[in-house]
Order: structure tokens, then C-alpha cells, then sequence
């Protein structure tokens, strides 16, 4: 049961239903998340540059990639909301989320994603030195950031307990 209801198309006006409508247009649809971010439409503008900053992190890391580590980070969250959405576009793809093929480079992001959603966010020196291997200081500044912004959209959507969109129903990982 969610903590904050969603905004309904029907009961909007003003600005609130001009960003309703730009959010449909822009994305597609607009999740339970995007419908519970609108009850504050500052915290709404604030949540979703999560897009700018994938779309900075796509050209050093490819999508498959960005997809992977945005799993990886959210699935360490224990976001149902955001790890059930990764998978739904690497199971579209023909991807098995808990059988992934990573190389180095692969496994080194996945590892970095975990360490900042861990506790304390710290990453390892080891850890670190590969991710500096692989990439220059801008492009790990737009990864951390990218990774602090995922991290955001975990944190609110566990903390207001959002409701999964039925759309992702298909995809939830099956519980033992």
C-alpha cells in the first residue's frame, strides 16, 4: 500500500497538468513513481534528470551497460520498483538479469554500482583503481552522479513504499 496516493490525470490543472502532459509526451507514460513525485513539483523536476544523466553515461558505457549498472545499483537498494523495471528491458532484450555475460570492464561497473548502494556508499581502492582503468575523471564524475541519482529514485520509492506499475508485473523477479 503506498504512503502518498498517486496524482490522477483527472484532477489536475494549471502547471501540474502541463508537467503531467509534458511527462506523457517525453516518456511515454507516467509511472506511479512520476504520479507520486507530482504531489511536489519541484521534487519532481529535481528526480527526473535521472535522464539527462543516463543520457551522459550512454556514450562511455553503451545501453546495454547503463541498463545493467542501473540493475545493479537498484536490485543492491532493494527497489522492487526500479530493479523490476531494469529487468523488464534486459528480459525484452533476451537477457537473463541473474545470468548476465560481463567482461572486466562489465563486472568493474556492476561492482562500483553495488559499492555505492551499499551502506556508507564506499568504494573500495581496488575496486576504484579499475574503474579509473577504464575511464577518464569526467566519465567517472558522470557515472557517480548518474549512480547517486538511481540511488534517489531507490530511496524514494522504498521509503514511500510506490507501488509497482502493473505494467512490470510480468517481470518481477519470482520470490522462493
Amino acid at each position: 500500500m503506498p504512503r502518498i496516493p498517486t496524482i490522477e490525470y483527472e484532477k489536475t490543472s494549471g502547471e501540474l497538468r502541463e508537467t503531467f502532459d509534458q511527462g506523457l509526451a517525453r516518456y511515454g507514460r507516467m509511472t506511479n513513481m512520476k504520479r507520486t513525485l507530482l504531489h511536489s513539483l519541484p521534487a519532481y523536476h529535481a528526480m527526473m534528470v535521472w535522464y539527462p544523466l543516463f543520457d551522459a553515461i550512454q556514450p562511455f558505457l553503451g545501453e546495454r551497460l547503463a541498463i545493467i549498472f542501473s540493475h545493479a545499483i537498484s536490485s543492491e537498494s532493494d527497489c522492487l520498483i526500479c530493479t523490476t523495471f531494469m529487468r523488464r528491458i534486459l528480459i525484452d532484450w533476451g537477457e537473463e538479469p541473474n545470468d548476465l555475460h560481463l567482461d572486466e570492464k562489465g563486472q568493474a561497473v556492476v561492482a562500483f554500482g553495488q559499492a555505492i548502494a551499499r551502506p556508507g556508499s564506499r568504494v573500495p581502492d581496488d575496486l576504484y583503481a579499475q574503474i579509473a582503468s577504464f575511464f577518464t575523471p569526467e566519465q567517472i564524475v558522470a557515472l557517480t552522479a548518474f549512480a547517486c541519482q538511481m540511488m534517489a529514485t531507490n530511496i524514494f520509492n522504498n521509503a514511500l513504499e510506490v507501488d509497482l506499475d502493473e505494467y512490470l508485473y510480468a517481470y518481477r523477479e519470482k520470490q522462493p
